[in-house]
Formats: C-alpha cells, structure tokens, sequence
C-alpha cells in the first residue's frame, strides 16, 4: 500500500488486515507479531519527509510511538483508553525524546466516551497537527474495539462517530493509508470497515444489509449502522478541555516545517544567521602543476606528503 502511494498509483489506500500497532521491533505484543504500520511509515519516508500516523484504536499505539520517539520526521498521534488498560503506555506527558521531542501525542481517555465527545478533541488536535506539521503521507489506524459493544473496549462509539475521523482525514487531500487493527465483536468489525471503505470511496451505502452467504451474523435487525449503549461518560468536558489546551501547547512548541529553514529577517538569529566573510579561492599546487606541466602527475612527495610503498 504505501508503494503504491509513494508511486502516485492512488490517493489512497486500505489494508483492513494491517493495523498491528503494539508490535516491537524484536517482540510481538498484543495479538501483533509484526508491527505493518512501521514498515509502511519507513516506505513513506523514503519519498516524503514527514509522515503522519494517527491511531483510534482503543488500545495505545505502542509499538508505532517506540518506533519513532527520537525522530522529528514522524509524529504519532494516539487517542486511547488509559490507566489500568493494555498496553499501559500513552501517557499525555509522554511527548517524545532529542529530536522526536513533542512529536509523540497522546490523548488518554476513559471509559464510555461517546461520539460528541470524541468529534469536540479529535477534529482540533488533528487540526492543528495539520497545521504545524504539514505531512507529506498519512497512516491513519482504525481499529474497531473503540466502538459501542466490543468484546474488549470500553468506549461508545458509533460507526458514524468513527467513520468522522476518516471522513476529516480525507478532507485534508493528503496521500493516505488506511489500515484496521482491533476489533473483538465479530459483526461490528465488517460493518464499521465496510461504512469507512464507502466513506473513503465518497459513496453512500444502504443502511439495510443485502443478502449474503453470511447474512445471519446480523440478525436480528440485518442493519449496517447499530444502536449505541446507555454506558456512562466518564470523560467530564472539564477534562477533555484541559487535556486537548495541554496537547495544544505542546504542539505550539515544535517547529512548524521540520527541517525547513525560516527566514525571520532578525540579524544573526538562530534561525537566519549572519553570513560569514569568505576568502577568495587561490589556485592550490595541482592545479599550478597542471597549469605548468601538463603531462606531469601529481604524486605525494610532490606536496611533501610520505608515499606508501604499495601506492602507484
């Protein structure tokens, strides 16, 4: 998928199958032997020089933001279930080390958080991102256990509050990679990824399912899109405002365009400094040798410099 990208073939691409995010690079973790997210970004940056990984999987991405702590060339960006949850990581302190430093973000959530709630820090945070990171690519990571009813998750989510990640994502016209991840309900899984396919796609499907071989997995009302839980949002306005100001200011803090110089006009700045006096090249021996004796070589002992005895 990411050659196909880097090589202009589409605008965008998916990989339901991909999406192993908590793989490391020598152990694998989380149902995740080999973590594809990785390999892709790694593809990315051999044509792009920033790359983007956004991850709403209910589980941290773990072994993505490991990969890439120390680099200003990917930022990570997680919105994830915290504290006494697997992996244990994601931390919103936890902002990335040297040059990767405030290039890891991360949104710890708690349990029931619901489609408003979600769309109100989502939609900023990625904004700015957007705005100050300006990547080149995208890997966008829709894990399925955020929504309302998994095996394993805890939030609330509905497939239209998921599927307006990918439909904000697609609305910057950046090259994109879609990948799938978690997801332990088994008739949620298709019904969310088939909606996100047709939201990629700009087509509108049916929310009553067609007849197929597999139809009886979605009984019994046979509806693409499900009715979401009564479960209790214990994410307060307070705290998501506070944690998304916190995620905001740290993104104020790294350089708009890495690696791009800025020409500020403020003499002998940092980031404009003041030239320095160059002397005017003299010819050196050689070329006074060329000049003087053409059909001379140079050698070592010409310019004073010992000879090896296994030089020519």
């Amino acid at each position: 998928g990411a050659v196909r990208l880097n090589d202009n073939q589409a605008d965008a691409v998916i990989n339901w199958a991909g999406g192993l995010h908590h793989a490391k690079k020598a152990e694998a973790s989380g149902f995740c032997y080999v973590n594809d997210c990785v390999l892709a970004i790694l593809e990315l940056l051999k044509k792009h020089q920033r790359v983007l990984y956004i991850d709403i999987d209910i589980h941290h991405g773990d072994g993505v933001e490991e990969a890439f702590y120390c680099t200003n060339r990917v930022m990570t960006v997680s919105f994830h279930k915290f504290g006494e949850y697997f992996p244990g990581t994601g931390d919103v302190l936890d902002v990335g080390y040297a040059e990767g430093k405030n290039y890891a973000i991360n949104f710890p959530l708690n349990d029931g958080m619901d489609d408003e709630s979600y769309k109100k820090i989502f939609r900023p945070v990625i904004g700015k991102v957007m705005e100050v990171f300006a990547p080149g690519a995208i890997v966008l990571q829709c894990g399925a256990d955020s929504l309302s009813g998994d095996r394993l998750g805890c939030f609330n989510l509905s497939l239209k509050g998921h599927a307006d990640c990918v439909e904000f994502v697609k609305s910057f016209g950046i090259p994109t990679l879609l990948l799938g991840g978690g997801g332990y309900t088994l008739r949620n899984v298709p019904r969310c990824w088939t909606y996100e396919t047709a939201v990629m796609l700009g087509e509108d499907v049916k929310d009553e399912l067609p007849y197929n071989d597999y139809f009886e997995y979605f009984g019994p009302d046979h509806r693409l899109h499900l009715p979401v839980s009564n479960m209790e949002n214990l994410n307060s306005p307070q705290y998501l405002d506070q944690t998304k100001v916190q995620i905001l200011e740290v993104l104020r803090d790294i350089e708009p365009v890495p690696g791009a110089q800025i020409q500020t006009g403020q003499v002998e700045s940092q980031l404009n400094p003041r030239g320095m006096n160059m002397d005017i090249d003299e010819p050196g021996t050689d070329e006074v040798l060329e000049d003087t004796h053409p059909d001379t070589r140079p050698t070592n002992s010409i310019f004073g410099r010992k000879e090896h005895p296994a030089e020519f």
